[in-house]
Formats: structure tokens, C-alpha cells, sequence
């Protein structure tokens, strides 16, 4: 997966940088590249498919505004998580000052990998993982679901590498706690 990862992110450049020059098929290779995991970790901030379809357009919005504040060849896909997760944050504070709250809908179609599936099943590790502090869930959806590297957190959350990898670890020591607790 760590090849296909690199790979994916020369891709991801060679889109971004003929983007940056006004190629505007090389846009609609991000979307299609971007979507879904973006979909997946934007579903995990509101846990309802429709705003995370809205925020979708929020987020492509913003990085057609920011592509200029790219500069290849530094990865591509971390620059965009950081831009969803500020669109996703945003969101989140306006909807605190409205109070208004959208009910939970169906789960999105994130793989989960062995590593995490053998603790419970899909619908109650997505229970789980809501109930977690929301940068503990965020980091763990990020590299155990997305398979977005702890560097790259890094990048996103705005933290040291290192501080990515602790946060995952507590999150799934966490995590572990809350299924040992359900069974008792």
C-alpha cells in the first residue's frame, strides 16, 4: 500500500501543478482521485452524508481558491486534508452558534482494516470512535481507515509526527477499553 500511497501522491502532483496552470481536466482528476476519502473523513466530523457531500464542495472550493499556496513537490494529499479538516471545523463552530444538530445518518462505505475490525464490528467501532475525544477519533480514522501516514497527520493536524503516533496510540488503547467494556 505505501507504493501505491507514492505513487498515488506523483499523481496527485502532476494534477495539482497542471491545475495550478489552468487545466481544468487536471481538476476533475483531483475530484476523482480526492472524493471519496475526503467524503469518508469529512462524514466523520458531522456523521451525515448529505452536509459531508455539502462540505465536499465547501472543501474543492477552498482548494480552487488556495491552489496558488501549493508548492509542488511537496505532497499533495496532506495539503488537502488540512483545507477539508478547516472546512470541516469551521462547520462544526457555525453549527454550535446555531445550535442546530442533523441527525445521524447511514454509515459510509469506510474499509476497515483486520487490525481494527478484530476489536468489534463496523457499526459499533463507528459508535466507538464517535465517543472518543474528537482528535483521538480523527487520527485513528485518518491512519488506520484512510491510511493517511503519521507524518502526514502531522501535517494535518498541525502537530509533530510523533504527537500523531501518540494520539493513535491512546485512541486505540481507548478504543480496545470501550470494547472490553461493552462485552462485560
Amino acid at each position: 500500500m505505501a507504493a501505491d500511497h507514492r505513487d498515488g501522491e506523483h499523481e496527485l502532483i502532476a494534477l495539482m501543478v497542471a491545475y495550478q496552470k489552468g487545466d481544468m481536466e487536471a481538476f476533475t482528476g483531483l475530484y476523482d482521485a480526492l472524493e471519496r476519502p475526503l467524503i469518508r473523513y469529512l462524514w466523520t466530523f458531522v456523521r451525515n452524508q448529505t452536509v459531508a457531500e455539502d462540505l465536499l464542495q465547501d472543501t474543492f472550493l477552498q482548494l480552487h481558491r488556495a491552489r496558488r499556496t501549493y508548492t509542488p513537490p511537496r505532497p499533495v494529499r496532506p495539503w488537502v486534508y488540512a483545507i477539508t479538516r478547516h472546512v470541516a471545523l469551521m462547520h462544526l463552530r457555525s453549527q454550535r452558534r446555531r445550535k442546530e444538530v442533523l441527525p445521524e445518518d447511514g454509515l459510509p462505505d469506510i474499509p476497515v482494516p483486520p487490525e481494527i475490525e478484530r476489536l468489534a464490528d463496523r457499526a459499533t467501532l463507528m459508535r466507538l470512535l464517535g465517543g472518543l475525544p474528537r482528535e483521538a477519533s480523527e487520527v485513528l480514522i485518518l491512519h488506520h481507515l484512510l491510511g493517511v501516514s503519521f507524518e502526514e497527520i502531522g501535517e494535518i493536524m498541525g502537530v509533530a509526527p510523533g504527537t500523531a503516533k501518540v494520539r493513535a496510540h491512546r485512541a486505540l488503547k481507548k478504543l480496545r477499553e470501550s470494547v472490553g467494556g461493552e462485552g462485560a
